[in-house]
């Protein structure tokens, strides 16, 4: 899952680029209004967390103008504003949650679970290959029962591969949705990356490579298969 954080305080953003890459999100840093507004119109997102006191444009109008494009992604307010006139605007304007700062990252990644649940719109939130599970929200896979120990780009391209069911995935694919701004990651290292989550996934699934075209998971055959 991709997430698009706005903040102007580079303190508080590093903190929240850490936990939420930590829990194996993909996560953009917008800098002022302006670049989450363009970042919002140009790229898909599955949750966006907003600060309300941005320079060139206030958090107000970058979800203003987000839900003037008809867009329903989740956003989560963050603010130093704690009235109840400054949370009741922000909603009425179409924020999902709203969080005042302080606050522990404990209770925001709470919310960010929950509120790309809610954006999934009915979408199953856990994901089954075979013996694989993966959960979306919680942000874990196991196989067979058992909880996988998966780094962050680990869990980002299980992800996806787990998400189209078998179907092929390609390389540029699997870039986009792990890589994040000024990112530049090879196809080696895609390579590097398919080859670690193997070692953890065989022989009970496999990722197989579709020579020119890309990877998608193969379950594998039940033992004396004919």
């Amino acid at each position: 899952m991709r997430i698009l954080v706005a903040e102007d305080d580079s303190i508080l953003a590093d903190g929240l680029l850490k936990s939420l890459r930590q829990s194996g999100y993909a996560v953009d840093w917008a800098r002022n209004g302006q670049e989450a507004d363009a970042a919002l119109a140009a790229q898909p997102y599955d949750l966006a967390i907003l600060d309300i006191g941005m320079p060139k444009m206030s958090g107000l109008e970058v979800l203003s103008r987000l839900r003037g494009r008809h867009s329903n992604l989740p956003v989560l307010i963050l603010t130093a504003l704690n009235g109840v006139d400054d949370r009741v605007r922000g909603l009425d304007l179409g924020a999902d949650d709203y969080l005042t700062k302080p606050f522990q990252l404990a209770e925001l990644e709470a919310r960010v679970r929950a509120l790309t649940r809610r954006g999934m719109c009915g979408a199953p939130t856990m994901l089954a290959h075979g013996p694989l599970c993966f959960d979306q929200v919680g942000r874990r896979a196991s196989l067979g029962g058992d909880v996988l120990e998966l780094s962050a780009r680990e869990l980002g391209l299980l992800e996806i591969l787990v998400q189209r069911g078998g179907r092929v995935v390609s390389k540029q694919q699997l870039v986009d949705h792990l890589c994040e701004w000024g990112e530049e990651v090879s196809d080696n290292a895609i390579e590097v990356y398919v080859h670690r989550l193997r070692r953890k996934l065989e022989p009970a699934v496999k990722i197989r490579t579709v020579r020119g075209l890309g990877y998608c998971l193969e379950q594998a055959a039940p033992p004396n298969a004919v």
